[in-house]
Order: C-alpha cells, then sequence, then structure tokens
C-alpha cells in the first residue's frame, strides 16, 4: 500500500467508523453468533497475493462487526463503560504512525516527556496530593490497565519490604538469601471482600499470600479502618507478614469508597505496608470539584491508580498509576543490561519509564490523552461526568419510584445504581421490604410463607435471588439493553451504570421501562404457576 492508495483506504475507513458510530442507537447491543463462528468463515490461511483494502474493508461488516458487543451503544450499561471518542482516535492513528518500542528517553524523547507532562495536568486536574507530582518524589506514568498496575506496585512493595529487612547483610551472602525468601514465603497481601480480583492475580503473580477483608453490609460493603487493623493482627498472629493493601475508591460491585481516612490514619501503625488506591473507574469523578474531598487522604498512601479508558473519554488502554516514591518502583524493577544504557539514561537527568512498568516497550499512549484533555478541556471533562452522574440520579428514582417491585440495594453512586426485584408473597401481592430489611416480627413478611417458621427471611431472599437472577437472564436474553448481575452479601442484584459516552435521557427511561416490564412479565408468570 502506497501513499495514494493508504489516503484512499484511510479515508474509506474514517467515513465507514463515522458511520457506525451514527448508528450505533439502532443496533442489537449484544452479538448473538455462537462460539467458534468465524473459523468456518475465513480460509484455511492468508492469501498468497495481497489484496486491494477494496477486498478488505467489505469483510469488517460482513465478518467482523456481527461478533461485536457494542460497547459505544447508549444501550449497553453493563461492566462499566469504555469510553472513546474521536481525538481519542485521532492519537492513536498518530501513534501508530510513529511507532516505536519508546523503552527509554533516547528512543524518542517526546514520548516520554509529552507522558510526563499529561500525567502531571491530570493528577492536578483531580486534585491529587502534590506529593505525586513529578517536580518532587513522585510522578505519573501511563500502564496498560489497573490490573497491570497493581501487579506493578505490588511488585514494588514486595520488594521495599524486603530490603527494608535484609538492610545491613553482606550482598551476595547466603544469611541474606536465606533471609530474603524465608521473608517471602510469609508475605501476604490485601484487599477487601469487595476489591477487584486483581489483587488476588497480582498476589498470585508475585507469588505471595492473599487475604481478604471482611466489608459486609452494614458498613456499607466499604473496607473500614477497624476490619483492616483485625485483619493485618490476624495474619500476625499467623506467622504471616502483611507488605501490600488494595484499598478501593469505587469498588466494581457497589462503586463503594473504601474508608480511606481511617485507613490514613492506620498506614503510620504498619508503615511496611504498600497502601495502593484502586480508582479504576470512580476515579474520574475527581475532575469535579465536589469530589475532591476524597483526596486528602492520598498523601499517606503509596500509591494510587485511575483508568482514563474506561470514564474519560480515552480509548482502551490508559491506566494513570501514580506513585509517591518512584524510586520504589526503579529499583523492584530496573534491570539495565548494557545494550539499555545510553549517556542520557546514565546521567540520571531523564526518565526511562521501562523501569516503572512490568513490559520493557511501550506505545505512544500520552498522545491521546493530550488529545482529549486540549479537545474536550476541563469545563468538557467535567460537563461529561456530570451528565452521566446526573442520568444515574435519574435512574435511581425512576427505580424508588416503583418500590412495589423493584428494591434499590446500593446507589445511586458514580451513576450506578445496584438493584433486586421483589418476589410477590405467598398469597398475592408484592412485598415492597428490602431483603436486607425483613424483620421476623414484621405480620406481612411472616405471611410470606402463610405462617410464622424461622425461615422467612431465608425463604424470601431465596425467592429473590431466584426472580432477580431471572429477569435479569431475560433483558439481555431481548438484545435491546445490557445490563450485568452480581452477587453482593448473598443477594443476586442487577447493575445499571449510566456512563457511557452516547447515554441520553431517553435511554436510560428506556432501559427502566424494559426493566420494568421484564420484572412485572415474570412475577405474573411465577404467580401463575403457584396457582397451579
Amino acid at each position: 500500500m502506497n501513499s495514494s492508495q493508504f489516503r484512499d483506504a484511510a479515508h474509506a475507513a474514517v467515513e465507514e467508523i463515522i458511520q457506525y458510530y451514527e448508528t450505533l442507537p439502532t443496533r442489537p447491543v449484544l452479538s448473538t453468533v455462537s462460539p467458534g463462528y468465524l473459523r468456518p468463515l475465513l480460509p484455511s490461511g492468508p492469501p498468497q497475493t495481497g489484496q486491494p483494502w477494496s477486498a478488505i474493508q467489505p469483510d469488517i461488516s460482513r465478518l467482523i462487526m456481527p461478533g461485536l458487543t457494542h460497547w459505544q451503544s447508549p444501550n449497553f450499561m453493563a461492566f462499566f463503560p469504555a469510553n472513546a471518542s474521536y481525538p481519542s482516535m485521532l492519537g492513536e492513528l498518530y501513534s501508530a504512525a510513529f511507532t516505536a518500542p519508546a523503552f527509554n528517553w533516547l528512543c524518542s524523547p517526546a514520548v516520554t516527556e509529552l507522558e510526563t507532562v499529561v500525567l502531571d495536568w491530570l493528577a492536578t486536574l483531580l486534585g491529587l496530593p502534590t506529593c505525586y507530582l513529578s517536580e518532587g518524589e513522585g510522578g505519573g506514568v501511563i500502564q496498560g490497565s489497573a490490573s497491570e498496575a497493581i501487579v506493578s506496585v505490588m511488585v514494588a512493595a514486595r520488594e521495599r519490604i524486603v530490603r527494608r529487612r535484609v538492610e545491613g547483610m553482606a550482598e551476595g551472602s547466603k544469611e541474606k538469601e536465606d533471609a530474603t525468601w524465608q521473608l517471602r514465603s510469609r508475605l501476604v497481601a490485601l484487599g477487601s471482600d469487595h476489591a477487584h480480583s486483581s489483587t488476588q492475580k497480582a498476589a498470585n503473580i508475585a507469588g505471595t499470600r492473599f487475604r481478604s477483608v471482611p466489608a459486609p453490609r452494614a458498613s456499607g460493603f466499604r473496607m473500614t479502618a477497624s476490619a483492616l487493623r483485625r485483619a493485618i493482627e490476624e495474619c500476625k498472629a499467623d506467622g504471616l507478614e502483611p507488605f501490600y493493601l488494595t484499598a478501593t475508591l469505587g469498588t466494581t460491585a457497589t462503586c463503594a469508597i473504601d474508608d480511606l481516612a481511617g485507613i490514613a490514619a492506620l498506614a503510620a501503625d504498619y508503615p511496611d505496608i504498600w497502601i495502593h488506591v484502586d480508582a479504576a473507574y470512580a476515579g474520574a469523578a475527581l475532575i469535579l470539584p465536589e469530589y475532591q474531598s476524597l483526596t486528602p487522604p492520598l498523601a499517606h498512601f503509596d500509591s494510587f491508580d485511575f483508568n482514563m479508558h474506561k470514564w474519560l473519554l480515552t480509548n482502551f488502554d490508559a491506566s494513570c498509576l501514580y506513585v509517591k516514591h518512584r524510586r520504589h518502583l526503579t529499583d523492584a524493577l530496573s534491570i539495565t543490561p548494557s545494550y539499555l544504557r545510553n549517556e542520557f539514561s546514565d546521567s540520571g537527568l531523564v526518565t526511562d519509564y521501562r523501569d516503572w512498568q512490568i513490559p520493557l516497550g511501550r506505545r505512544f499512549r500520552a498522545l491521546k490523552i493530550w488529545f482529549v484533555l486540549r479537545s474536550y478541556g476541563v469545563s468538557g471533562l467535567q460537563a461529561h461526568i456530570k451528565g452521566h452522574i446526573q442520568l444515574g440520579e435519574l435512574f435511581h428514582s425512576l427505580v424508588a419510584g416503583r418500590s412495589d417491585i423493584l428494591t434499590v440495594l446500593t446507589g445511586p453512586a458514580f451513576a450506578l445504581t445496584v438493584l433486586h426485584v421483589n418476589p410477590r408473597r405467598r398469597g398475592g401481592g408484592a412485598r415492597r421490604a428490602s431483603v436486607t430489611a425483613a424483620d421476623h416480627s414484621d405480620p406481612q413478611h411472616e405471611a410470606y410463607l402463610n405462617d410464622f417458621t424461622t425461615d422467612a427471611e431465608a425463604q424470601y431472599l431465596a425467592d429473590a435471588n431466584a426472580v432477580t437472577k431471572e429477569v435479569y437472564e431475560r433483558v439481555n436474553g431481548g438484545g435491546l439493553i445490557y445490563l450485568t448481575s452480581g452477587v453482593v452479601g448473598g443477594i443476586y442484584s442487577i447493575r445499571v451504570v449510566s456512563a457511557n459516552t452516547m447515554t441520553e435521557e431517553k435511554y436510560v427511561r428506556r432501559a427502566f421501562k424494559i426493566l420494568v416490564e421484564t420484572a412485572e412479565k415474570v412475577l405474573d408468570e411465577r404467580e401463575m404457576k403457584q396457582v397451579n
């Protein structure tokens, strides 16, 4: 493909992308293909001679589109969003054109220096403590995902505690080697019951143990400082050494915020525990001044991460990791063979981001962040987040208005509402109270079983879980909208998050209408079965 052919192909591709986005609201949000659909549609191998773009492009719509779940659709209200925008796509285009592994400053100085600048810009916009800025001992780096960031800082945490405990022992001695491996065998990473599974996965990768800290409904599904202290002391009583903690700002299940202030106060008692704040989704809301009251405790922690590629109009991947002391990261991850040495790196005057991450090579991801920040500006990004939060509040109010069949479990929190469906009492009618608010002394609740046995609560919960699961599966099976479910505190729940780039009020109201109509139909059918 020469430059003239590239021009024609690029124009055609851009037009198709625009057409795709303009028709997204009318496309079924979920793919309906069966596993293995693609292989029979493709030849057994690549063509012997090259094909023109005019022969390749039609296969995007013919072969690829049927197998896509449309995350950018306004009817996608599942998981958390994966925002994209045209400025971000342009950043990817230039990054591809300037492609280089960019493992050190010398590879392309602009790749490193732009990343340092835009990460500082973001830290300031989010109201992060100044200890995370590059002008001091900290700084930011773009990682592939929040999970990758957790692996990186967990390795740094492991090596930091080992260095501290074996300090003073002769380098290369058997004493130091034995002490190092004995300590590593006792290390344990911590995270709450609702911390993302990436913490446990990172512990597996780092070769350490993992224990969870209870975060029950009574605490709002948030990890409290008192529960954390108990978990730490229990680990120590078992001969283990806690060395790392994931605290969460916006858990996956409910968007709960752990007790950051209480954990910050506790941190002084356990200086060898690296505290990382995972704010993968909800951290984007810190761009709004009204949420920046959450940031002061971060000054007491070791690292913080949020994903631009979830809620801030930047396509995957762009996870922004900040560390308080960059030397802890580089001490753990820096290995410099002769072929990577150069006068600039050796001078100590430049940043080599290869020492801030697991992989060696890296892409020019700062470009798309730069383009997005400049294209939308602070006010545009704030309006983007605030609009979604307001839509989340609208959806919550709609659910609250139908308490005869739906109960809010948590929310609205960062545009997320978590709910369950109320089963109808045996004998007719719908239970209006929350599953977890049931009171055995309440005659209405006991009437659910038509007796006064002590298992009324358990039976009600079982029926609520069953009916909620059926409603959820029918809604997604219809293909008009896409939601996700979860089990929180033993309660099967439906998650609805209204933070997609194209989401508008009409789509939120439509999703609510589909949910209510499906719930009513399922409840009617189940009641008929009970009667018959």
